[in-house]
């Protein structure tokens, strides 16, 4: 058996990002030893972990050396090279999860015709090789207003995603390999977070309700648990489960969902790591997810995943109109308010929607914790001095 305690056991991280750094909290508790790469000298995790080298993520050479120097090597973000991760895979490196679990999910046109392939449920959707083909389909009215963009590859936290409603909404688009997805009614954005081992032991958390951004296309509130019927939550669960059988990933697996009008679950798409939707459960779980991926990638037991309490999580996010230097405005005003947990990335520069922090209220009460996140989201501000 491995020692990953108090050894000279390395993991390795892709991504110093704010994931990376609630994932060290972790590491840090478990006294495992930790090297992580990012492009920036002011990433988040430069702070906590063993070893820190900066380094292009998209590098095959810079991936590849960095992995020969760990044991296990996982990520934070999805836009890293899988060549090298493969090579390293060929070579014994352990790599969680899995270069083909991540070259399945990185490209949307491929991680779309996996869910056919694999019959989940999804919203049906034209591949298109470039804006030209797009626009000839609509031409040719082979493709109806409105619809859903997305571009195949690159796109991260609501970026590289465009509702189409009209000719006009095209000229945003970009010029690269994209799929129009079917514009559908939906009661209720959902997500249900899948923990996954080695050893093939799964567990789900709750299902949690998500409030966007209208602009954005951010996530504004998550909240656990989702206001929705219990045979709906078992069906999001569900569904969610037979998605990562299929992918056969280990670490975590966010899955976001779709509560269409008729109460059917529609899977809209995947990320293979810890996630924004979870961020709940550091003060809301009994296993936070940032633990459960250590747990699930070093084969180790799964933790427990239920909920102690009501939680609802709020993003903290640049306001418009500001970027340089951060300034959190109203901070101890917050923290005030009954039940309120802020966590700040350590980002220094803002800018407009960039995400900065989360705050994340508990309560016995859901509908309470929901109006004191109400308090919160209109009284933080994220300004630059």
């Amino acid at each position: 058996m491995t020692h990953y305690f108090s050894s000279e056991f390395t993991l390795g991280i892709l991504g110093g990002g704010q994931l990376g750094k609630m994932l060290l909290y972790e590491t840090r508790k478990f006294d495992i030893k930790t090297n992580v790469i990012d492009p920036s000298k002011e990433a988040p995790c430069k702070i906590a972990c063993d070893h820190f080298e900066i380094g292009d993520l998209m590098d095959f050479d810079t991936v590849y050396n960095f992995g020969k120097k760990v044991d296990v090597l996982t990520f934070e973000i999805e836009l890293v090279n899988i060549e090298a991760l493969e090579k390293l895979e060929n070579e014994g490196i352990i790599v969680y999860p899995s270069s083909k679990t991540l070259r399945n999910i990185n490209d949307k046109i491929t991680q779309k015709q996996f869910y056919q392939t694999h019959q989940i449920p999804t919203s049906p959707f034209q591949v298109f090789n470039s804006k030209n083909n797009l626009l000839q389909a609509i031409s040719d009215q082979d493709l109806d207003f409105p619809f859903v963009w997305k571009q195949s590859k690159g796109g991260y936290d609501g970026m590289g995603v465009n509702i189409i409603r009209k000719k006009e909404d095209l000229n945003q688009l970009r010029n690269v390999p994209c799929i129009a997805e079917k514009l559908i009614t939906f009661k209720n954005e959902l997500a249900v977070i899948v923990a996954r081992n080695p050893k093939g032991e799964i567990k789900t958390y709750p299902v949690v309700e998500m409030e966007f951004h209208p602009e954005a296309n951010q996530v504004e509130y998550v909240i656990c648990p989702a206001r929705i019927d219990d045979k709906v939550a078992e069906k999001a669960r569900a569904i969610a489960v037979k998605v990562s059988e299929a992918f056969e990933h280990v670490g975590l697996l966010a899955v976001e969902l779709f509560q269409t009008e008729d109460d059917e679950i529609i899977v809209n798409e995947v990320a293979p790591r810890p996630h924004n939707s979870g961020h709940y459960s550091i003060e809301g779980s009994v296993t936070n997810q940032f633990e459960q991926h250590l747990r699930a990638i070093l084969n180790l037991p799964l933790g427990e995943t239920n909920s102690k309490i009501a939680a609802i999580m709020v993003n903290l996010v640049g306001e418009e109109g500001c970027t340089g230097n951060v300034q959190y405005k109203n901070m101890e005003s917050i923290l005030s308010l009954e039940g309120v947990s802020p966590h700040i990335y350590g980002k220094k520069q803002t800018r407009p929607f960039r995400k900065m922090g989360h705050v994340t209220i508990v309560n016995k009460d859901i509908y309470k914790a929901h109006k004191i996140a109400e308090m919160v989201k209109k009284t933080i501000k994220v300004i630059s001095n």
